[in-house]
């Protein structure tokens, strides 16, 4: 099975986390790709130095002293511990960004937004080459584009481009949540397209939520079969899963 693993940067922040996490995936015999985010770190980092962080619609803009923070934070620590964690676990873990070999090629999504990006196409080939040889990619999000520019790109949006082009048969976001709550409060066990249109239009997932179903829409609509939001916080929650049980929230048409 190709199977795709988004890991929210909350759950990268402390290394007992960050290593349970690289030891249950790395036991996993499938061709695994990662994509990873940093949100939490780049806040923190941003305000060390004095930077301020300004949001357009949850979207972070991205001036020039953002996009050097952007390749130090999540191209650099963020991807090297990670990495680390791999490594120690007996993996072979290879890391990565959009950028290497056009991976993944980004546009400018808005004026207001900077170098925020957004994905228009993924060459997988690299990732398939790795994945065939038992490596583990694992990739920051940050795009470019052929004439060299780089886009801080918002790391659900970065999964889906990977696991369409990769052609996942699974793609499963690790969050901080228990999985998408309906009006009352409630995790849901699966949610439709529709369903999940209607939680965004009545205002209900927003912020970073509205933003992971959003691109897990999109995911099914670029073709990746299964879509799971789930607790990374839960032990072995990637193996429950891939053995069918319930746990999260399903995305399905």
């Amino acid at each position: 099975m190709k199977l795709l693993i988004k890991l929210g940067g909350t759950l990268l922040d402390s290394p007992e986390s960050r290593a349970r996490l690289a030891g249950e995936i790395a036991g996993i015999a499938h061709e695994i790709v990662v994509v990873h985010g940093g949100g939490r770190q780049m806040t923190r980092y941003l305000a060390d130095h004095n930077i301020e962080s300004r949001f357009v619609k949850g979207l972070r803009v991205t001036t020039p002293e953002v996009v050097d923070a952007v390749l130090k934070v999540f191209a650099g620590t963020v991807n090297t511990e990670l990495v680390g964690a791999f490594r120690a676990a007996g993996a072979r873990p290879v890391g990565l960004t959009g950028l290497d070999s056009g991976l993944v090629d980004a546009e400018p999504l808005s004026d207001k937004l900077g170098a925020v990006g957004k994905p228009v196409r993924s060459d997988a080939r690299l990732i398939e080459l790795l994945t065939r040889e038992r490596y583990l990619p694992v990739v920051a999000c940050v795009a470019g584009d052929a004439k060299g520019a780089v886009y801080n790109v918002n790391a659900d949006q970065m999964a889906v481009a990977c696991a369409s082009s990769f052609g996942a048969e699974k793609l499963i976001f690790l969050t901080d949540v228990d999985g998408v709550k309906d009006a009352e409060g409630q995790v849901r066990e699966s949610l439709t397209v529709q369903e999940v249109k209607r939680l965004i239009e009545a205002g209900i997932a927003t912020g970073g939520m509205q933003a992971k179903l959003e691109a897990a829409v999109s995911a099914l609509d670029k073709g990746v079969g299964q879509i799971v939001i789930a607790p990374g916080s839960r032990a072995q929650v990637v193996a429950e899963i891939l053995a069918g049980k319930q746990i999260g929230t399903r995305i399905v048409l």
